[in-house]
């Protein structure tokens, strides 16, 4: 690799400028999504709101991101990121604005709702950046992808309660809000005009058909029924904290229709399924254009206990430094922050340490960290000096960040066509481990709560025994028949 090719991040050239262009839509994408957390109590006063209804509103807010990210992976495979990001961030400014200026907790609850889909925007950045970078180079720049972008949501906090000050007034916050939306509205722009979906003489891959993931054999088929059910099963988990047993913002027959809806989705799902792939049980594929499945799914694994934990530990840190150090929430909150501050280093760390000692070795080794890692958590108790409970949750930051760096180095080798789609599935993953861990602390207590993401890990970690190192290329075929290797080995 010559020096002018290596990743130079002062560059906006080329491929780096398409990076950056990438992490900084992210970026907005995160700070739009995560805009109410550091205005919360603001926006409790103004809309008059219980503590259940805030909780429902964070609920909310995660709800649609579940299933949006499956769809924006079609779209993005189907027609491209330049187009699918260009929507994304301009439609999505709209439930924005209905935010600002929600004046009841329905409004507020709907435009959240809404503001989920925002967050798969993720996964379109994941194919943007396979396209531009080789295999030896992908990890680290999707690692930067996706470090600095996360890091949207850790300056939403940082910024937006200063900026909802300087506008001041009772409407502070509402202004704050919608300048969120029109960062969005206006990068739309600038992405559209700065962007192509390939460097200039390459091929973008589309799947052959939509409405479902293609696999490539049988076995292949059932497990990626089996895969998807954790999905319909975290919306289901979510309907149920809505419905009269939670907080009650579903109606008991609501909440049946909700059940009874995704029942539905299941079955048109297994539908388009069988209308994608049906073809494998008469006819099988040739060795060529065969990929695994089951590496998918170990990754999809890997992705609940990684990013689902930080999304989780996220929003739940502040209040266990606070009650555990007897610390005031501001104090608690700084502190807290630093977790989402290693996003900067840890994620392109992970990716880096795949694209150096190989995709395989290094999940395995950020894995066994991260078991560790939570095991070392549930054990902090009032006793512990405060500095070291700080550092316990920084190290086990790095782990978890560092493995989501990891999983997405390895996302992009598996299938090039279906790049979006296998990112939209691992990246709804993290969303299912989220809804999941939030769920199982409203159960027990903080202790218990990080013991059981432990285990998780350690499920992931077996898990992992069964992937297999991409290695060699993956075969394409372009329009015109002809056939292209992409090289995803070392």
């Amino acid at each position: 690799m010559s020096g002018q090719d290596s990743l130079n991040i002062f560059s906006f050239k080329g491929k780096m400028k398409t990076l950056h262009m990438s992490w900084i839509a992210f970026f907005i994408t995160f700070a739009v999504w995560f805009n109410f957390a550091p205005l919360v109590s603001v926006i409790a006063d103004s809309l008059g709101l219980t503590n259940a209804e805030i909780k429902t509103l964070m609920l909310l807010n995660v709800a649609l991101t579940i299933p949006a990210r499956v769809v924006i992976g079609m779209l993005t495979d189907k027609y491209g990121p330049r187009l699918t990001f260009a929507v994304l961030l301009a439609v999505c400014s709209i439930p924005c604005f209905m935010f600002a200026f929600a004046t009841t907790f329905e409004q507020a609850a709907l435009s959240r709702f809404l503001i989920g889909f925002i967050g798969a925007g993720f996964v379109i950045g994941i194919r943007m950046v396979s396209e531009w970078f080789p295999a030896n180079e992908l990890g680290t720049a999707e690692g930067i992808y996706g470090g600095w972008g996360n890091f949207g949501s850790a300056a939403a906090a940082m910024t937006l309660p200063t900026l909802a000050l300087a506008f001041g007034g009772e409407d502070g916050w509402r202004y704050a809000v919608a300048f969120t939306g029109a960062l969005s509205l206006i990068f739309s722009v600038i992405w559209y005009k700065n962007v192509t979906d390939t460097p200039k003489g390459s091929t973008y891959f589309k799947p052959k058909q939509t409405g479902a993931m293609e696999v490539t054999s049988t076995g292949d088929f059932f497990l990626l029924l089996i895969m998807k059910l954790p999905m319909y099963g975290a919306l289901a988990l979510l309907a149920w904290k809505l419905s009269p047993a939670g907080v009650s913002l579903l109606t008991a027959q609501s909440a049946i229709i909700a059940y009874l809806s995704l029942v539905v989705l299941f079955a048109i799902e297994v539908k388009q399924t069988i209308k994608v792939n049906g073809h494998l049980f008469s006819k099988p594929v040739e060795e060529i254009h065969r990929y695994k499945f089951r590496q998918v799914a170990v990754l999809n694994i890997l992705y609940f206990a990684t990013f689902g934990s930080e999304l989780a530990v996220v929003s739940m840190l502040p209040l266990f430094f606070a009650e555990t150090f007897e610390l005031s929430m501001v104090y608690a909150a700084m502190l807290a922050s630093t977790y989402a501050f290693m996003n900067l280093m840890s994620r392109p760390g992970g990716g880096w340490l795949s694209d150096k000692y190989g995709r395989k070795k290094t999940l395995l080794i950020l894995t066994a960290g991260l078991a560790v890692g939570y095991f070392a958590m549930s054990e902090i108790t009032g006793e512990w000096p405060l500095a070291l409970a700080v550092v316990a949750a920084m190290a086990c930051s790095f782990f978890v960040q560092a493995g989501e760096g990891a999983v997405f180095a390895a996302v992009p080798l598996i299938k090039r066509r279906l790049t979006g789609q296998i990112a939209g599935m691992t990246g709804a993953y993290g969303n299912v481990g989220a809804v999941v861990y939030l769920t199982v602390l409203t159960m027990v207590d903080y202790s218990t709560f990080f013991m059981v993401i432990a285990g998780t890990a350690v499920i992931g970690f077996t898990t992992l025994l069964f992937m297999e190192e991409p290695k060699g290329t993956i075969t394409e075929v372009r329009e015109d028949g002809t056939v292209e290797l992409i090289n995803v080995g070392h």
